[in-house]
């Protein structure tokens, strides 16, 4: 059992905090001792009954969390005050429960980490979680001339370089790192751990009867930038165009309004389309009423460290996925598990040969079997939750690797 600090820049309250840093603390806490910073939004803060109900869960495991306030404005100036709160905050928790191992979440929080390392001798873990200042750039956010970019490039590379252990979220991620020039001389250990997902929420569900040779295509999760929306919108059109008894049904937290335009604009009929929002306990059910899943991403070079959450969930609903290539990993979990179709590009032609594919393999009898099996092999949370209590024991010296002298 060892003395973990587990620091997120994501609130627990935040929708990410919920179905990825919970489910990792409330797997950890149940061998090992979880202290948890995080960094909490007033507005969710203020939800009592929902701050109430999750305080008890952590309580009742074990896990002693902490929050601090999360402040996005003004800008750089409001990250920086939380940085420096959260190093002082961060280290007098270390302190006062001796920690052994810091486990940071993305970069923000492995500055504070980094610092309580040096303050305390704690072990340092960089769960990297992506690349995150070229994702900056990458997303039109940032430019790579400007000065916080560089400063981030030069935070990242001391991240590495202080790193006892680093996790990536991919193989591709992982070759990258190793890759980097500065790291030649220094590589950590580097696990690879995917966005994983918790099979007892996400599962299949017997859904309602449809209308005989109704196929309905579902999209999951957020729709801003990053995940071209545009282009799945251009998709849907396609679909009912190839399928007119088709329908397209898509669960989403506060984006509606701007979900409506974008299929609008691609000429999709509305009456066809289904927008809704649902607890995170509730998802799986609603996936349960699709046929298939899809969801794309702007391939660029920082998203090949990146594992969309979404495709755990949907294969571990039993859907097949339609996707695109150049992120991670999932071109080549789609291909070598055989549970859904990677494309290229996103001409007309690619898009309408893509939709006849998934529509075969949605219909292929043994289709729920082979993704229900993929999620439990590559994206099942009690996995990644052994990984990490792996990492945790190794770090502490109370494993049997660590007591051999052999390296993670």
């Amino acid at each position: 059992m060892a003395n973990v600090l587990y620091i997120s820049y994501t609130g627990l309250l935040d929708p990410l905090g919920q179905s990825q840093v919970l489910q990792y603390v409330l797997g950890l806490a149940r061998d090992h001792r979880i202290t948890l910073l995080s960094f909490e939004k007033p507005h969710l803060v203020a939800n009592k009954p929902e701050l109430n109900a999750l305080t008890e869960r952590c309580r009742s495991v074990g896990v002693d969390w902490h929050r601090l306030t999360y402040h996005n404005r003004p800008g750089i100036p409001a990250t920086i005050y939380d940085i420096v709160v959260g190093m002082r905050k961060a280290t007098a928790l270390a302190r006062a429960h001796r920690i052994q191992t810091v486990h940071c979440r993305s970069y923000i929080a492995g500055i504070i980490g980094l610092t309580v390392k040096r303050n305390t001798g704690a072990c340092f873990i960089f769960d990297m979680r992506g690349f995150w200042p070229d994702e900056r750039v990458d997303g039109g956010v940032w430019k790579r001339e400007w000065m916080r970019y560089r400063a981030f490039k030069w935070i990242e590379r001391r991240l590495f370089l202080g790193a006892d252990h680093v996790v990536s979220l991919t193989q591709a991620g992982k070759r990258e790192i190793e890759a980097f020039d500065y790291l030649k001389e220094h590589l950590p250990p580097i696990s690879v751990i995917p966005t994983c997902t918790n099979i007892q929420l996400f599962r299949p569900v017997t859904p309602d009867p449809q209308p005989t040779g109704a196929f309905t295509l579902g999209y999951l999760g957020s729709a801003g930038s990053w995940y071209m929306f545009e282009e799945i919108a251009k998709t849907v059109s396609l679909l009912f165009r190839l399928r007119p008894s088709s329908r397209f049904l898509v669960i989403n937290k506060d984006e509606h309004v701007a979900i409506r335009k974008k299929l609008v604009d691609a000429g999709v009929d509305l009456n066809r389309v289904e927008i809704i929002s649902a607890p995170f306990v509730e998802v799986s059910k609603h996936i349960a009423r699709m046929n298939a899943g899809i969801f794309f991403y702007r391939p660029t070079w920082s998203k090949t460290a990146t594992s969309p959450t979404r495709l755990g969930e949907f294969l571990a609903c039993g859907k097949p996925v339609l996707a695109n290539t150049g992120v991670g990993d999932v071109e080549r979990t789609l291909r070598e598990t055989s549970t859904g179709i990677g494309i290229d590009d996103f001409e007309k032609d690619t898009l309408l040969s893509g939709l006849k594919s998934l529509i075969e393999i949605s219909e292929e009898p043994d289709i729920v079997d082979r993704c229900v099996s993929a999620a439990e092999r590559r994206f099942s949370l009690d996995h990644g939750v052994a990984e990490y209590s792996r990492i945790y024991r190794r770090l502490s010296g109370s494993d049997s690797e660590s007591a051999k002298g052999i390296p993670a």
